[in-house]
């Protein structure tokens, strides 16, 4: 992967600073669309006396979400029968680029081929977007997206498993532009009390078989001391249901516009990077 492309130069800056970076996620919609996009900006700093996050993944909530745990997938579901649209996430792309923060996303193929693939790109890349994380396309089928990020200079961020094969590490991050996902467990997303022991392992083998590659490590990062132990092997941590969690909590508290809790976190995870 010889080009960075708008995400990895994201990453670059964080490494020229000395640290990790910090790649936080959030579903558009839960609780309500309004809410979701000024918790978009919450992780970006505004509002909070801590720095925001590196990079914004925008969720895109699906209905058949085969790889997410059950704190994503509860906000999912309730944001889909709140009415979350596609064109929410566009929003929230929006809202995120304007504060001068890289945007991607996180999406299912299944919602971008039905919009148009090439639709998607477009209207992605107008709201400001830097490129899409796609956990259930493999770049073994994924001409038409490949054509259509050409086109709008978008990157590709695809993901690789512990159980990847090297053959796989090497395709897939060639195919990628941006930088390539870890999963630094088997399984589905969700908080883990401790990281992931086949994270470095895996990152090892990636810079390896590909030296060049940017590599961020998700599934399990739930705190400011994890994220710096993935940071000091990893170019970025990535954390979603532990920040996903802060709005469940707080919607079942009965304060769903309540974003304390969720600038907490941020602020434990931008600091541990730093501190570690």
């Amino acid at each position: 992967m010889s080009d960075p492309g708008v995400s990895g130069q994201t990453l670059l800056r964080a490494r020229a600073e000395g640290r990790g970076a910090v790649v936080a996620y959030l579903p558009v919609g839960f609780p309500d669309v309004p809410t979701s996009l000024d918790a978009f900006r919450a992780l970006c700093g505004v509002g909070g006396d801590a720095p925001g996050v590196d990079m914004v993944e925008v969720g895109l909530p699906y209905s058949d979400p085969i790889l997410d745990g059950p704190v994503i997938q509860r906000a999912g579901a309730q944001a889909l029968r709140r009415g979350v649209r596609t064109q929410d996430a566009f929003a929230a792309v929006e809202a995120v680029a304007a504060t001068g923060t890289t945007a991607v996303a996180m999406t299912y193929w299944n919602l971008v081929d039905r919009y148009g693939v090439d639709a998607f790109a477009r209207d992605f890349a107008n709201a400001g977007g830097a490129g899409l994380i796609t956990p259930d396309l493999t770049p073994d089928e994924a001409e038409e997206w490949m054509v259509a990020s050409e086109a709008h200079g978008l990157d590709r961020i695809f993901l690789v498993a512990p159980s990847s094969t090297d053959e796989r590490i090497v395709s897939t991050t060639h195919a990628c532009r941006g930088w390539v996902y870890a999963t630094a467990v088997m399984g589905v997303t969700g908080a883990r009390q401790q990281t992931s022991s086949a994270a470095p392992e895996l990152v090892a083998r990636i810079r390896r078989l590909a030296p060049e590659t940017l590599v961020g490590v998700g599934l399990g990062v739930s705190s400011g001391a994890q994220a710096a132990e993935i940071a000091s092997f990893a170019d970025a941590a990535i954390v979603g249901s532990a920040l996903v969690k802060t709005l469940l909590d707080a919607e079942d508290a009965g304060t769903p516009a309540d974003l304390t809790a969720l600038r907490a976190l941020v602020a434990d995870l931008t600091t541990g990077v730093r501190a570690g």
